[in-house]
């Protein structure tokens, strides 16, 4: 009998357990990712989210925010965005004590809140229960009981000691029971795999880190655990052998393909790092049968909003079925960017993004794995997407679907057949003169819910150094026409508010009506909304909607003047205005250093953005210098580029700062690279120590050199330098066609003779390049612009990880065309032997110009 009850009592368990894995997934003998119930492929597309621990929790804490209402604000943008993938490396320094034992604690609560939440919105969990970070970042780590404050990451995979506290941590961690759910995260049917840990760093015998792999796993399924069970394989490259023979059932990658932490938006045509992704580990016999997710990845300091799609379609192209950004910015902090400063992702602050975001999000589901759709430029439209870096646009043009990250001029595939629209900026479907996002969903035939958020104005650098007393991007709530032209509608479609305290409600005019950020029914003229589902649209509230308010209203004005404009030649002048009304006066002082101030008045060209026209007569050679005025109404003055306040023209006003642009000569060379104005390089390999980067002053009074320098040539074997000039040659635009010579000045200090290759890189990321020799005299060297040769370019920053790829050179190219011209390299090294590559290099640039004949 007591045989037969046992009996019983495991056939019970077994049952419970198969039912439970039937609403999750397995992974095949192929290495695929499937759904138990039904075996179809499973593919899942999210974000990381950090609130729940370390600066996250920090942060919300010291705004006095409500730490719950933040994780719901977040999740409902998460499912606003079409997201079903949540993963974060859980701070185990902060929940658990020096042994392992776990710690059940308010960092342990929010997080099982936060998986609570998720679970409401369909959106599925990975989880990571090993970070071995400091929970200091971007601050100082602050001292903690956990046993990743004793052990490094190197020490966490190769000591006992070690081995033993996170054995006993995962078994508890895994036992644990979330109040929330009243389940394990064995029994929760969202929480569907497990990563051991976050970025290991083995070292050592290789027996002994497939040790460390198997028993962890051994530790995690020796609580009942039988979901998959991931471990990163990307992190110690050299290892991945000794990872893929571990009993696990996933391998784990990252991809921060344009580097981290530039301290400044990069700028220039970044698709070419994305065209692939490239697993040097297919040699492996063991790593065939591994199903593949990325845990983290983001295209760093890039807030052109054309990434994540040509991301998600290479993630498909390698065979990945999950893949989660790191990290989404909570929406209480992302005003300041202060979460991870080389990241940032928020529905409301960046909304261009967050839009490509959900375009990505549809790609990875949609695309087809291991499926190759050429090199970049011939990849940049795949099935019903499409990336351009000159509209700064992704786009999705399904029949259902229509998705897009900036204004577009495409049609819909169907628009009798659209139930989706997503977009910021205006379509042939919409006209919005707004900066935020807006979505426009079919509830049932006639019947349309609306929601528009606020407008987002980025008016400082994102991706600078970040404070949480520094505004990078101003929220303003603010009315906007709006066209919706849907047959489904029709022209006269009423409007009514649905969020709480909205009680706007009007009739659209020829299909065109005013709006402000809020969630509305739209509804055919005649048409009954009283059995309108509220489910219609699954995980979202017919009803909701969250958006931040503007933290201040003070007048601020963005500007970035440009470099040289073209004499002769009237010219517009730029910026970015927020915090005024249509009473307030905008104008723009200049003076040409010879004569009085000239005074223009600034119009508004679009929401928040103003030009001032300036006349040929002030484009004479020389130096332009302006201020910027804007008059409130009340009769107030404030002028930047500083934001004084008080009448510039008083006899009293001593403020003297301005902006200022030079006016170039008829037949003036035009500058590409001056070190002495141009730091902000990119230089392989990184050249750090002060003995191989430098910037020396020369004969010159007041000018600098630029000095390269390395002991020999590791790595990728060559020695270089790359600059974006984009924006210095906008000014002289109309000119660029009369150029015909590219000057260096440069030498090199080596002994003898150096051949070096400079290049010229294209907006369709092409490189044109001629070969030139340095001697040890600084020497102007010519090179005509007609000689230029197709080829290759660095791709940098250098895409992480390390084996990606470092050259580029795009599947189409175009004649030179000096008008697209963005980029300058200069390299060293390229066609030696090994044995010349472990020579001492170096070279030093002056300068680098264009030229017309006869100068």
């Amino acid at each position: 009998m007591k045989l037969l009850l046992l009996f019983t009592l495991l056939l019970t368990a077994n049952t419970e357990t198969f039912s439970q894995n039937r609403e999750g997934v397995y992974v095949d003998k192929q290495g695929v990712l499937r759904w138990q119930k039904g075996n179809k492929e499973a593919n899942f597309f999210g974000v990381n989210y950090t609130v729940p621990f370390a600066y996250g929790y920090r942060s919300h804490k010291a705004l006095n925010a409500d730490l719950e209402k933040a994780i719901d604000q977040d999740v409902y943008h998460f499912a606003r965005m079409g997201l079903d993938a949540f993963r974060v490396h859980v701070w185990d320094t902060e929940i658990t004590d020096s042994v392992g034992n776990l710690l059940e604690n308010e960092h342990l609560r929010l997080f099982d809140y936060l998986i609570a939440k998720l679970k409401e919105r369909n959106i599925k969990i990975l989880v990571t229960p090993i970070a071995y970070w400091g929970s200091g970042y971007p601050e100082p780590d602050v001292k903690t009981a956990g046993f990743s404050s004793i052990y490094n990451k190197r020490q966490a995979v190769t000591e006992e000691e070690a081995f033993l506290a996170q054995e006993k941590y995962l078994q508890q961690f895994f036992q644990h029971v979330n109040p929330y759910t009243k389940l394990t995260y064995q029994d929760d049917p969202d929480i569907i795999a497990m990563e051991i840990n976050n970025e290991p760093h083995h070292s050592g015998p290789k027996a002994r880190a497939t040790e460390f792999v198997n028993r962890m796993a051994a530790a995690v399924r020796g609580t009942g655990w039988t979901k998959p069970i991931f471990y990163n394989i990307s992190e110690s490259p050299t290892y991945a052998d000794a990872v893929a023979k571990a009993n696990i059932d996933g391998v784990s990658f990252q991809w921060y393909p344009t580097g981290l932490v530039a301290n400044r938006t990069l700028k220039g045509n970044y698709l070419p790092h994305v065209d692939q992704y490239r697993i040097p580990f297919d040699t492996i016999p063991e790593y065939a049968s591994k199903a593949r997710m990325v845990y983290e990845f983001d295209a760093g300091d890039i807030l052109q909003p054309i990434m994540y799609p040509a991301m998600a379609r290479s993630f498909r192209g390698a065979g990945f079925q999950w893949a989660t950004q790191f990290a989404y910015d909570p929406l209480a902090t992302a005003y300041g960017n202060t979460e991870y400063q080389t990241h940032y992702l928020n529905l409301a602050y960046t909304p261009s993004k967050a839009v490509s975001y959900m375009i990505a999000s549809e790609a990875f589901h949609k695309l087809p794995r291991l499926k190759n759709y050429g090199t970049y430029p011939l990849d940049t439209v795949f099935d019903v997407f499409r990336v351009s870096y000159k509209e700064n646009l992704s786009e999705m043009n399904a029949p259902q679907k229509f998705y897009y990250s900036n204004t577009t001029r495409t049609k819909p595939a169907s628009v009798s057949r659209l139930t989706q629209i997503a977009g910021v900026g205006s379509s042939p479907v919409v006209e919005y003169k707004g900066t935020g996002a807006y979505f426009i969903d079919k509830l049932e035939n006639g019947v349309w819910r609306l929601e528009v958020m606020p407008d987002a104005i980025h008016v400082r650098d994102p991706f600078a150094k970040a404070s949480p007393q520094k505004i990078v991007t101003r929220i303003q709530w603010q009315e906007h026409p709006m066209e919706i032209s849907l047959p489904d509608l029709g022209a006269d479609f009423s409007i009514k508010g649905q969020n709480p305290g909205n009680t706007y409600t009007t009739t659209a005019n020829n299909s065109s009506f005013q709006i402000r950020p809020g969630t509305y029914l739209l509804t055919r003229r005649g048409k009954s909304v009283r059995n309108v589902k509220h489910g219609a649209l699954g995980a979202i509230g017919l009803n909701e909607f969250l958006a931040p308010l503007p933290l201040t209203n003070e007048v601020y004005v963005s500007h970035e003047p440009k470099s040289e404009v073209s004499a002769g030649n009237p010219f517009t002048i730029e910026a970015k205005i927020v915090g005024i009304d249509t009473a307030a006066k905008v104008s723009l002082a200049a003076n040409s250093l010879s004569g009085a101030w000239k005074t223009v008045p600034m119009q508004q060209a679009m929401p928040y953005t103003y030009q001032a026209n300036l006349p040929a007569d002030m484009a004479t050679p020389g130096l332009i210098r302006y201020r910027i005025i804007v008059e409130t109404k009340e009769g107030g003055f404030v002028t930047f580029p500083r934001g004084h306040k008080g009448n510039p023209w008083a006899w009293d006003y001593v403020e003297d700062d301005t902006w200022q642009t030079y006016v170039a000569s008829e037949n003036g060379a035009l500058e590409l690279f001056n070190p002495t104005q141009d730091q902000n390089i990119f230089v392989y390999p990184n050249l750090w120590r002060p003995d191989e980067r430098q910037y020396l002053t020369g004969e010159e009074s007041g000018q600098l050199i630029l000095r390269l320098a390395a002991k020999e040539l590791t790595g990728e074997g060559v020695m270089g330098m790359q600059f974006y000039f984009g924006d210095k040659v906008k000014g002289r635009q109309g000119e660029l066609p009369t150029f015909d010579r590219l000057v260096i000045r440069a030498r090199t200090t080596n002994p003898e003779p150096v051949q070096a290759k400079v290049s010229l890189i294209t907006d369709d990321a092409s490189a044109y390049a001629a070969n030139i020799t340095l001697d040890n005299t600084f020497r102007e060297i010519e090179v005509p612009l007609n000689t230029l040769q197709s080829s290759s370019f660095m791709l940098l920053p250098r895409p992480y990880p390390g084996f990606h790829p470092f050259w580029f050179k795009p599947g189409k190219v175009e004649p030179f065309n000096l008008n697209q011209a963005e980029k300058f390299e200069i390299t060293v090294g390229e066609g030696l032997s090994p044995a010349e590559k472990g020579k001492p290099f170096s070279f030093e640039v002056e300068g680098v110009w264009l030229e017309k004949s006869g100068q």
